[in-house]
């Protein structure tokens, strides 16, 4: 049975379709990204899991429970890091921890303390003498000592350095070890690429993909530069292939699966250049937001 499922999930304010008709499965066990540009609706559709707002249409359920009118035992399966926290500026580090381990009913803050030392924090610092990455770190630390077997994380690596991000993604791997489940919504396609089993894109409120990361990694992007014109493909190749791109003497192939039984064919081709590279999460991103549209 899945932890999380939405079904026909909608969120209007006035006319404007903030989530507009999503439904969705996260499977126990399952790290799952989404991803979309701000204003796509991913922040919404965290809000609407957590009970936070009330769906204008639609429903959805953690671990079998409405989110929004069974929202308190809700809570208690999930930890949820919001894009935008905020902490109690006058306290230190630690204490904000051992804050935010009562909530839990945990008698000590030990495994945030513990997190918060893996990351590099400083707790003796109050929060007002903080960066905005120590901020996050400390918010990181509270949210993912949490033994809940949900963790909801909004943009978890945004202001970290990129050792501090490395950490931050082993961590979501042994809590995925650990069995738990982890969705979280960012920006950076290489994290997501690096740590998911499958993503979801939204556009403009709406879930345009499902994508199983695992499929994404045996895709891949052929670039060819030719001496001559590019021959007739065998039909038993040609099934197998996606021709993306060919003129002036160079051609662009996309290829799924197994590369094994097209070595070969590759070999026979007039070649005066070749490059073979994974096809990339970023280049599905990009079907659905062009870089032309972003900017």
């Amino acid at each position: 049975m899945p932890i999380i499922e939405t079904s026909a999930l909608t969120k209007l304010y006035g006319h404007l379709k903030a989530l507009d008709q999503c439904t969705l499965s996260v499977q126990r066990g399952e790290v799952f990204g989404l991803l979309g540009p701000n204003g796509s609706g991913k922040t919404t559709l965290l809000r609407l899991l957590m009970g936070f707002l009330r769906p204008s249409h639609g429903r959805a359920t953690i671990g079998g429970r409405d989110c929004f009118r069974e929202s308190l035992a809700v809570h208690a399966e999930v930890s949820y890091l919001p894009g935008d926290v905020r902490l109690f500026r006058g306290m230190k580090g630690r204490d904000v921890l051992g804050f935010f381990a009562s909530l839990r009913g945990q008698r000590d803050s030990k495994n945030s303390v513990e997190l918060a030392e893996r990351l590099g924090l400083d707790l003796a610092r109050k929060v007002a003498q903080m960066s905005t990455g120590m901020r996050q770190k400390l918010a990181l630390a509270a949210a993912l000592a949490v033994d809940a077997p949900l963790l909801i994380l909004d943009e978890p690596t945004s202001n970290l350095d990129p050792t501090v991000r490395s950490t931050i993604l082993a961590i979501l791997r042994e809590a995925k070890a650990a069995g738990r489940t982890v969705l979280f919504s960012s920006h950076v396609l290489s994290e997501v690429e690096q740590v998911c089993d499958r993503v979801v894109i939204l556009r403009r409120g709406q879930l345009v993909h499902d994508q199983v990361m695992a499929e994404i990694r045996r895709h891949h992007r052929i670039r060819a530069r030719l001496t001559s014109p590019l021959p007739p493909t065998p039909p038993e190749i040609a099934r197998q292939l996606t021709f993306i791109g060919a003129g002036q003497g160079s051609v662009t192939i996309e290829a799924p699966g197994d590369l094994s039984p097209l070595l070969g064919w590759l070999a026979t081709l007039p070649l005066a250049e070749v490059r073979i590279e994974p096809l990339g999460l970023a280049a599905v991103y990009e079907k659905f937001h062009p870089a032309e549209e972003a900017a």
